[in-house]
Protein backbone atom coordinates (compact mmCIF):
# COMPACT_ATOMS: atom_id res chain seq x y z
CA UNK A 1 0.00 0.00 0.00
CA UNK A 2 3.02 2.30 0.25
CA UNK A 3 2.79 2.97 -3.49
CA UNK A 4 -0.86 4.00 -3.18
CA UNK A 5 0.00 6.35 -0.30
CA UNK A 6 2.80 7.91 -2.35
CA UNK A 7 0.43 8.32 -5.29
CA UNK A 8 -2.13 10.02 -3.03
CA UNK A 9 0.56 12.36 -1.67
CA UNK A 10 1.72 13.29 -5.19
CA UNK A 11 -1.84 13.93 -6.36
CA UNK A 12 -2.59 16.28 -3.46
CA UNK A 13 0.85 17.90 -3.91
CA UNK A 14 -0.19 18.92 -7.43
CA UNK A 15 -3.16 20.81 -5.94
CA UNK A 16 -0.95 22.36 -3.25
CA UNK A 17 1.54 23.61 -5.87
CA UNK A 18 -1.31 25.13 -7.87
CA UNK A 19 -2.66 26.74 -4.72
CA UNK A 20 0.73 28.31 -3.93
CA UNK A 21 1.36 29.53 -7.48
CA UNK A 22 -0.31 32.90 -7.06
CA UNK A 23 1.43 33.54 -3.73
CA UNK A 24 4.85 33.09 -5.35
CA UNK A 25 3.90 34.95 -8.56
CA UNK A 26 4.19 31.84 -10.71
CA UNK A 27 2.56 31.85 -14.13
CA UNK A 28 0.40 28.73 -13.94
CA UNK A 29 0.13 28.36 -17.72
CA UNK A 30 3.91 28.30 -18.10
CA UNK A 31 4.30 25.88 -15.19
CA UNK A 32 1.76 23.53 -16.75
CA UNK A 33 3.59 23.67 -20.09
CA UNK A 34 6.97 22.83 -18.49
CA UNK A 35 5.25 20.11 -16.45
CA UNK A 36 4.65 18.17 -19.67
CA UNK A 37 8.31 18.43 -20.65
CA UNK A 38 9.24 16.74 -17.35
CA UNK A 39 6.37 14.21 -17.42
CA UNK A 40 7.18 13.22 -21.01
CA UNK A 41 10.90 12.84 -20.30
CA UNK A 42 10.24 10.75 -17.17
CA UNK A 43 7.77 8.55 -19.05
CA UNK A 44 10.43 7.78 -21.67
CA UNK A 45 13.09 7.19 -19.00
CA UNK A 46 11.13 5.22 -16.38
CA UNK A 47 8.51 3.34 -18.43
CA UNK A 48 10.53 3.00 -21.67
CA UNK A 49 7.39 2.47 -23.77
CA UNK A 50 7.39 0.86 -27.19
CA UNK A 51 5.71 3.18 -29.68
CA UNK A 52 5.18 0.50 -32.35
CA UNK A 53 1.43 0.28 -31.70
CA UNK A 54 1.06 3.99 -32.47
CA UNK A 55 2.31 3.37 -36.03
CA UNK A 56 -0.29 0.70 -36.77
CA UNK A 57 -3.26 1.53 -39.05
CA UNK A 58 -5.86 1.26 -36.26
CA UNK A 59 -4.06 3.53 -33.81
CA UNK A 60 -6.63 5.73 -31.99
CA UNK A 61 -5.08 9.06 -32.92
CA UNK A 62 -8.38 10.93 -32.69
CA UNK A 63 -8.73 9.97 -29.01
CA UNK A 64 -5.03 10.70 -28.38
CA UNK A 65 -5.33 14.14 -29.98
CA UNK A 66 -8.40 14.76 -27.83
CA UNK A 67 -6.36 13.87 -24.76
CA UNK A 68 -3.51 16.09 -25.91
CA UNK A 69 -5.86 19.06 -26.17
CA UNK A 70 -7.90 18.36 -23.05
CA UNK A 71 -5.08 17.65 -20.61
CA UNK A 72 -3.46 21.12 -20.57
CA UNK A 73 -6.80 22.95 -20.79
CA UNK A 74 -8.39 20.97 -17.95
CA UNK A 75 -5.17 21.41 -15.97
CA UNK A 76 -5.75 25.16 -16.29
CA UNK A 77 -9.34 24.65 -15.11
CA UNK A 78 -8.03 22.65 -12.13
CA UNK A 79 -5.67 25.50 -11.26
CA UNK A 80 -8.56 27.98 -11.42
CA UNK A 81 -10.74 25.65 -9.36
CA UNK A 82 -8.08 25.34 -6.65
CA UNK A 83 -7.74 29.13 -6.59
CA UNK A 84 -11.46 29.95 -6.49
CA UNK A 85 -13.05 26.90 -4.83
CA UNK A 86 -10.15 25.47 -2.80
CA UNK A 87 -8.27 22.17 -2.64
CA UNK A 88 -11.06 20.25 -0.88
CA UNK A 89 -13.74 20.81 -3.53
CA UNK A 90 -11.31 20.58 -6.46
CA UNK A 91 -9.78 17.25 -5.45
CA UNK A 92 -13.20 15.78 -4.66
CA UNK A 93 -14.62 17.01 -8.00
CA UNK A 94 -11.67 15.46 -9.85
CA UNK A 95 -12.15 12.11 -8.12
CA UNK A 96 -15.92 12.12 -8.62
CA UNK A 97 -15.32 12.42 -12.37
CA UNK A 98 -15.18 8.61 -12.28
CA UNK A 99 -19.01 8.81 -12.29
CA UNK A 100 -18.95 10.01 -15.90
CA UNK A 101 -16.54 7.26 -16.97
CA UNK A 102 -18.78 4.71 -15.22
CA UNK A 103 -21.86 6.03 -17.04
CA UNK A 104 -19.92 5.80 -20.30
CA UNK A 105 -18.98 2.21 -19.46
CA UNK A 106 -22.66 1.33 -19.23
CA UNK A 107 -23.88 3.41 -22.18
CA UNK A 108 -20.96 3.14 -24.64
CA UNK A 109 -18.98 0.04 -23.66
CA UNK A 110 -21.77 -2.41 -22.73
CA UNK A 111 -20.95 -2.88 -19.05
CA UNK A 112 -23.82 -4.08 -16.85
CA UNK A 113 -25.28 -1.59 -14.38
CA UNK A 114 -25.89 -3.08 -10.93
CA UNK A 115 -28.23 -1.59 -8.36
CA UNK A 116 -25.33 -0.86 -6.00
CA UNK A 117 -23.35 0.95 -8.69
CA UNK A 118 -26.45 2.93 -9.70
CA UNK A 119 -26.90 3.95 -6.06
CA UNK A 120 -23.21 4.89 -5.85
CA UNK A 121 -23.51 7.06 -8.97
CA UNK A 122 -26.63 8.81 -7.64
CA UNK A 123 -24.89 9.37 -4.30
CA UNK A 124 -21.82 10.76 -6.06
CA UNK A 125 -23.89 13.25 -8.06
CA UNK A 126 -25.60 14.34 -4.84
CA UNK A 127 -22.16 14.72 -3.23
CA UNK A 128 -20.99 16.90 -6.12
CA UNK A 129 -24.06 19.12 -5.77
CA UNK A 130 -23.46 19.48 -2.01
CA UNK A 131 -19.79 20.37 -2.51
CA UNK A 132 -20.32 23.09 -5.12
CA UNK A 133 -23.40 24.54 -3.43
CA UNK A 134 -22.79 27.93 -1.88
CA UNK A 135 -24.93 30.20 0.21
CA UNK A 136 -26.12 33.52 -1.25
CA UNK A 137 -23.32 35.28 0.67
CA UNK A 138 -20.67 32.84 -0.58
CA UNK A 139 -21.86 33.26 -4.17
CA UNK A 140 -21.67 37.03 -3.86
CA UNK A 141 -18.12 36.85 -2.48
CA UNK A 142 -16.63 34.53 -5.10
CA UNK A 143 -19.06 34.75 -8.02
CA UNK A 144 -19.81 31.84 -10.31
CA UNK A 145 -16.14 30.73 -10.36
CA UNK A 146 -16.57 28.98 -7.00
CA UNK A 147 -18.91 26.39 -8.50
CA UNK A 148 -18.23 26.64 -12.25
CA UNK A 149 -14.57 25.53 -12.17
CA UNK A 150 -15.18 22.44 -9.99
CA UNK A 151 -17.90 21.41 -12.45
CA UNK A 152 -15.46 21.92 -15.36
CA UNK A 153 -12.92 19.77 -13.52
CA UNK A 154 -15.58 17.11 -12.95
CA UNK A 155 -16.66 17.08 -16.59
CA UNK A 156 -13.19 17.46 -18.08
CA UNK A 157 -11.53 14.65 -16.14
CA UNK A 158 -14.57 12.46 -16.85
CA UNK A 159 -14.11 12.94 -20.61
CA UNK A 160 -10.37 12.27 -20.21
CA UNK A 161 -11.14 8.95 -18.49
CA UNK A 162 -13.51 8.01 -21.33
CA UNK A 163 -10.87 8.81 -23.96
CA UNK A 164 -8.33 6.75 -21.99
CA UNK A 165 -10.78 3.85 -22.16
CA UNK A 166 -11.04 4.27 -25.94
CA UNK A 167 -7.25 4.19 -26.27
CA UNK A 168 -6.97 1.11 -24.01
CA UNK A 169 -9.66 -0.75 -26.00
CA UNK A 170 -7.64 -0.06 -29.17
CA UNK A 171 -4.81 -2.11 -27.64
CA UNK A 172 -2.37 0.72 -27.00
CA UNK A 173 -0.19 0.01 -23.92
CA UNK A 174 -0.42 2.58 -21.13
CA UNK A 175 3.20 3.71 -21.47
CA UNK A 176 2.84 4.40 -25.20
CA UNK A 177 -0.43 6.27 -24.72
CA UNK A 178 1.10 8.38 -21.95
CA UNK A 179 4.11 9.22 -24.12
CA UNK A 180 1.95 10.30 -27.05
CA UNK A 181 -0.48 12.15 -24.82
CA UNK A 182 2.23 14.10 -22.97
CA UNK A 183 3.95 15.01 -26.25
CA UNK A 184 0.70 16.35 -27.74
CA UNK A 185 -0.22 18.14 -24.51
CA UNK A 186 3.23 19.77 -24.48
CA UNK A 187 2.65 21.16 -27.99
CA UNK A 188 -0.80 22.50 -27.09
CA UNK A 189 0.39 23.98 -23.77
CA UNK A 190 3.35 25.80 -25.32
CA UNK A 191 1.20 26.98 -28.25
CA UNK A 192 -1.15 28.59 -25.72
CA UNK A 193 1.76 30.27 -23.94
CA UNK A 194 3.28 31.53 -27.18
CA UNK A 195 -0.09 33.03 -28.10
CA UNK A 196 -0.23 34.77 -24.72
CA UNK A 197 3.34 36.00 -25.20
CA UNK A 198 2.56 37.45 -28.65
CA UNK A 199 -0.40 39.27 -27.10
CA UNK A 200 1.88 40.69 -24.41
CA UNK A 201 -0.06 38.97 -21.62
CA UNK A 202 2.92 37.08 -20.19
CA UNK A 203 6.68 36.68 -20.36
CA UNK A 204 8.65 33.52 -19.79
CA UNK A 205 10.36 33.36 -16.40
CA UNK A 206 12.84 30.97 -14.80
CA UNK A 207 10.89 30.53 -11.56
CA UNK A 208 7.73 29.56 -13.50
CA UNK A 209 9.82 26.96 -15.35
CA UNK A 210 11.21 25.63 -12.04
CA UNK A 211 7.67 25.44 -10.68
CA UNK A 212 6.78 23.45 -13.79
CA UNK A 213 9.57 20.98 -13.03
CA UNK A 214 8.16 20.46 -9.51
CA UNK A 215 4.66 20.12 -10.95
CA UNK A 216 5.87 17.59 -13.52
CA UNK A 217 7.63 15.50 -10.86
CA UNK A 218 4.46 15.41 -8.73
CA UNK A 219 2.23 14.72 -11.73
CA UNK A 220 4.39 11.86 -13.00
CA UNK A 221 4.89 10.52 -9.46
CA UNK A 222 1.13 10.27 -9.08
CA UNK A 223 0.90 8.15 -12.26
CA UNK A 224 3.99 6.02 -11.61
CA UNK A 225 3.12 5.12 -8.01
CA UNK A 226 -0.49 4.36 -8.97
CA UNK A 227 0.77 1.91 -11.62
CA UNK A 228 3.20 0.40 -9.12
CA UNK A 229 0.33 0.00 -6.65
CA UNK A 230 -1.64 -2.05 -9.18
CA UNK A 231 1.46 -4.13 -9.96
CA UNK A 232 2.08 -4.80 -6.25
CA UNK A 233 -1.57 -5.83 -5.65
CA UNK A 234 -2.62 -7.45 -8.94
CA UNK A 235 -5.43 -9.43 -7.30
CA UNK A 236 -6.99 -6.39 -5.61
CA UNK A 237 -7.61 -3.67 -8.25
CA UNK A 238 -10.73 -2.43 -6.44
CA UNK A 239 -8.71 -1.95 -3.25
CA UNK A 240 -6.09 0.13 -5.08
CA UNK A 241 -8.77 2.14 -6.91
CA UNK A 242 -10.80 2.86 -3.77
CA UNK A 243 -7.74 3.59 -1.61
CA UNK A 244 -6.40 6.03 -4.19
CA UNK A 245 -9.62 7.99 -4.63
CA UNK A 246 -10.63 7.99 -0.96
CA UNK A 247 -7.08 8.91 0.05
CA UNK A 248 -6.99 11.92 -2.28
CA UNK A 249 -10.37 13.22 -1.10
CA UNK A 250 -9.49 12.69 2.58
CA UNK A 251 -5.94 14.10 2.42
CA UNK A 252 -7.08 16.96 0.21
CA UNK A 253 -9.75 17.83 2.77
CA UNK A 254 -7.25 17.77 5.64
CA UNK A 255 -4.67 19.88 3.80
CA UNK A 256 -7.27 22.33 2.57
CA UNK A 257 -8.89 22.90 5.96
CA UNK A 258 -5.84 22.65 8.25
CA UNK A 259 -3.08 24.21 6.12
CA UNK A 260 -4.96 26.69 3.93
CA UNK A 261 -7.86 27.36 6.32
CA UNK A 262 -10.47 26.71 3.65
CA UNK A 263 -13.96 27.32 5.00
CA UNK A 264 -16.63 24.75 4.21
CA UNK A 265 -20.28 24.86 5.14
CA UNK A 266 -21.95 21.90 6.81
CA UNK A 267 -23.51 21.05 3.44
CA UNK A 268 -20.07 21.11 1.77
CA UNK A 269 -18.65 18.82 4.46
CA UNK A 270 -21.61 16.49 4.01
CA UNK A 271 -20.78 16.45 0.29
CA UNK A 272 -17.20 15.35 1.01
CA UNK A 273 -18.50 12.55 3.27
CA UNK A 274 -20.99 11.46 0.59
CA UNK A 275 -18.18 11.47 -2.00
CA UNK A 276 -16.15 9.07 0.15
CA UNK A 277 -19.17 6.79 0.57
CA UNK A 278 -19.95 6.88 -3.16
CA UNK A 279 -16.38 5.86 -4.05
CA UNK A 280 -16.54 2.94 -1.57
CA UNK A 281 -19.85 1.73 -3.02
CA UNK A 282 -18.66 1.98 -6.62
CA UNK A 283 -15.37 0.20 -5.86
CA UNK A 284 -17.01 -2.67 -3.96
CA UNK A 285 -20.05 -3.13 -6.20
Amino acid sequence: MIYVLLSVACSVLVSVLLKLARRFEIDVGQAIAWNYVVAGALTALMLQPSLATLREPGAPWLALIGLGVLLPTIFLALAASVRHAGIVRSDAAQRLSLLLSLLAAFVLFGEQLTELKAFGIALGLLALLCMVWRSVQGTAERGVAGWLYPLLVFGGFGVIDILFKRVALAGVPLGASLQAMFALALLVAFALQLWRRLQGRTRFTAHSALAGVALGLANFGNILFYLRGHQALPQHPALVFASMNIGVVALGALVGMLVFRERLSQLNLAGVALALLAIVLIATA
